[in-house]
């Protein structure tokens, strides 16, 4: 089985930014701007809180699924690089999740 990873899909997303909004879900996500984006992130995601809570795993996969997709649209509507999330993720494994949290809440 290939990996298909979040490069792959901002990769995806990338491309179908330039195609007519007619044609793309994902170019009429765009062309609509960063609040429209940034909506169907939340449906998805009060989706995905759904499925967990209800214990579907089926549809927890195919929610969260919707979830990454929509996510990358929205960063990609706001101009925000993947790479950039990536590269917090990455800076806040650089120590404990409690002490990462505890000091934002003092910053």
């Amino acid at each position: 089985m290939t990996k298909f990873s979040l490069d792959d899909l901002a990769a995806l997303v990338d491309s179908r930014a330039g195609t007519p909004p007619e044609t793309s879900y994902t170019a009429k996500l765009l062309s609509e701007g960063p609040a429209k984006a940034a909506k169907k992130l939340g449906e998805e995601a009060v989706e995905a809180v759904i499925a967990a809570v209800q214990g579907d795993p089926k549809s927890l996969v195919s929610e969260a699924a919707d979830v990454l997709y929509h996510l990358v649209v929205t960063l990609k509507a706001a101009g925000v690089p993947l790479d950039d999330v990536m590269a917090e993720l990455g800076r806040r494994t650089a120590q404990s999740g409690l002490a990462e949290k505890a000091a934002r809440r003092h910053t």
